[in-house]
C-alpha cells in the first residue's frame, strides 16, 4: 500500500469512448506497432546500464579488490531485482506502462552515472549500496512490459510476440560490450562503461514516454478480445476488472502450483544465465588467455546468439506444442548443459571454440528464461500479469542470480573454476525437473465467436 501511494501519480490512463468501426483497425494495427517498438526500445535501454559491472570486474581486480568482495557487489543487484520486480510489479499491475516504464530506467541511469565515479569506485561500501538501489530501479523494468504485452496481444500470438520482445535482454546486453570500447576510446578512461552507456539511456526514456501508451480502452480502442474475435475458455470472467493486491496474491497467485514450480525451476535457470555471463569476462581473461578486447566481443557473442534463440523457441511454443511450454524448454536445457561441458573442458588457446560454446548457451538459455515469464503471464489474468511475473523473477533473481554472483566467487575462489561449472552443470538438471513438472499446462484453448 506503500508503494501504491508514492506511486498514485502513475495510475493508469482512463478509458475514454469507444471509436467508430472504421477508425478501429487502422489505428490498432499502428499502436500495436508503436506500443511494442516502445517496450522493446524501453527494455533493451535498461540492460545497457545493467551489466556493466561485470566489464569492470578485471579492471576493479587489478585495483586489489577479490573475486568474493565482487560477487557480494554483483549479488546486490539480483538481489534488490528480485525483491522490486515482485513488489513493483504489483504497484505496475495499477500503473500507467507508459511513466512506469521509463521512470525505472531514469532514475537507474542517475546511478549508473554516480557508479562511474572514483569515490565511488574506491569504495567498496559504496559500490554495494548503489548497486543496490540500481537492482532496485532495474526491477521496474519487466512488469510494465508484461502488462503492456497481455492488453495488446491475444494469446494465441503471445509467445511468439513475447519471444520476439525478449531478445531486447540480448540487444541491449550485447551493446555492452562495443559501446564499452567506444566509451574508452572517447573518454580515455574504462570508468566510462558506467556513464556512456547511462547517458543513452536517458535519450531513450524520452522515446518511451513519447511512443508508449497504456490500455487500448484509454485511446478509444477495445479490449484485444475483442478485437481479435478470442476469446479463452473462462468466457464468463470479466478481463477488464481491476483486482486488488489481496485478490491478485492470494486468488490468483499464491495458490498456484505451476507458478511454485516454474518459479524454483527459475532459480536454476538463472544461475546458468548469470554464472556463465557475469563470469564471462573475468574466466575468459583469467583461464582462457584472452584480452579485454576478445572477452568484450565475447559477451557480444554471446548475447546477440540469444535472439535467434529466443524467437524460435517462442514459436515452437506456439506452433509445434501448441502453447505449451515446457517441452521446448526442456529440449533448450538440455542443449545448454552440452555446450556448458565445451565451455568448461575446452583447453586454453582454443578461444574460437569458446567463442562457439558461448554462442550456443547463449543461443539456448534465453529461450528457457523467455518462457518461464510468458508461462507466468498464461497462468493468471492479465490483470494480475505484473505480479505473477514478479514472483518468478523474486525467485529467479533473488535465488538463481545472487547465487551466481556471491556464490561463483565464492566457489571458484575456494574450489577453482571446475567447482563453479559443476555448480552450473547441476543447476541445469535441477531446472529440466522443476519445468518437467508442469510438462502439460498451457494448452492454449479458445473458442472464435462470430460477430
Amino acid at each position: 500500500m506503500l508503494f501504491a501511494n508514492i506511486f498514485s501519480f502513475l495510475k493508469p490512463a482512463k478509458h475514454i469512448a469507444r471509436l467508430s468501426k472504421d477508425q478501429i483497425d487502422p489505428l490498432y494495427k499502428r499502436l500495436r506497432l508503436q506500443v511494442f517498438s516502445g517496450i522493446f526500445v524501453g527494455y533493451a535501454a535498461y540492460y545497457l546500464i545493467r551489466k556493466n559491472f561485470d566489464l569492470a570486474m578485471p579492471y576493479l581486480l587489478q585495483q586489489g579488490y577479490s573475486k568474493s568482495q565482487l560477487g557480494m557487489v554483483l549479488a546486490s543487484l539480483p538481489l534488490a531485482y528480485g525483491i522490486s520486480k515482485f513488489v513493483m510489479g504489483s504497484v505496475s499491475d495499477r500503473s500507467n506502462p507508459r511513466y512506469f516504464l521509463a521512470l525505472g530506467l531514469i532514475l537507474s541511469a542517475i546511478i549508473s552515472i554516480v557508479f562511474g565515479t572514483n569515490l565511488v569506485l574506491g569504495s567498496f561500501s559504496l559500490m554495494l549500496v548503489l548497486m543496490f538501489l540500481n537492482g532496485w530501479f532495474q526491477g521496474m523494468g519487466w512488469p510494465p512490459c508484461g502488462r503492456t504485452m497481455v492488453h495488446w496481444f491475444s494469446e494465441t500470438e503471445r509467445g511468439t510476440m513475447m519471444s520476439i520482445w525478449n531478445v531486447a535482454h540480448n540487444v541491449g546486453g550485447g551493446l555492452i560490450g562495443p559501446l564499452t570500447i567506444l566509451g574508452i576510446a572517447i573518454f580515455a578512461s574504462w570508468r566510462s562503461l558506467f556513464y556512456f552507456p547511462a547517458i543513452i539511456a536517458l535519450l531513450l526514456a524520452g522515446f518511451v514516454l513519447f511512443i508508449m501508451r497504456d490500455t487500448p480502452q484509454s485511446v478509444g480502442l477495445p479490449p484485444i478480445e475483442d478485437y481479435k474475435n478470442e476469446y479463452p475458455a473462462d468466457d464468463g470472467v470479466d478481463r477488464e476488472k481491476e483486482l486488488t493486491t489481496k485478490e491478485i496474491l492470494f486468488k490468483y497467485v499464491f495458490v498456484n502450483k505451476y507458478l511454485w514450480y516454474i518459479a524454483i525451476a527459475n532459480i536454476f535457470v538463472y544461475l546458468v544465465r548469470y554464472g556463465v555471463v557475469d563470469w564471462a569476462p573475468t574466466y575468459l581473461t583469467e583461464v582462457k588467455g584472452f584480452t579485454h578486447n576478445q572477452s568484450s566481443w565475447a559477451f557480444f557473442l554471446y548475447e546477440y546468439a540469444g535472439i535467434p534463440g529466443t524467437i524460435l523457441c517462442g514459436y515452437l511454443s506456439d506452433k509445434l506444442f501448441q502453447g505449451r511450454r515446457a517441452p521446448i524448454g526442456v529440449i533448450y536445457m538440455l542443449g545448454v548443459m552440452l555446450a556448458i561441458l565445451l565451455y568448461w573442458f575446452n583447453p586454453p588457446g582454443h578461444m574460437w571454440m569458446d567463442d562457439v560454446a558461448l554462442i550456443a548457451i547463449g543461443f539456448l538459455i534465453y529461450g528457457p528464461v523467455m518462457l518461464i515469464g510468458l508461462h507466468a503471464l498464461d497462468l493468471v489474468p492479465k490483470k494480475a500479469a505484473g505480479t505473477a511475473a514478479g514472483l518468478t523473477g523474486l525467485f529467479g533473481y533473488v535465488g538463481g542470480t545472487t547465487i551466481a554472483n556471491a556464490g561463483m566467487g565464492f566457489v571458484v575462489d575456494h574450489f577453482g573454476w571446475s567447482g563453479g561449472f559443476t555448480m552450473l552443470f547441476i543447476s541445469c538438471i535441477l531446472a529440466i525437473f522443476f519445468i518437467s513438472l508442469t510438462w502439460h499446462t498451457g494448452l492454449i484453448k479458445h473458442k472464435k465467436v462470430k460477430t
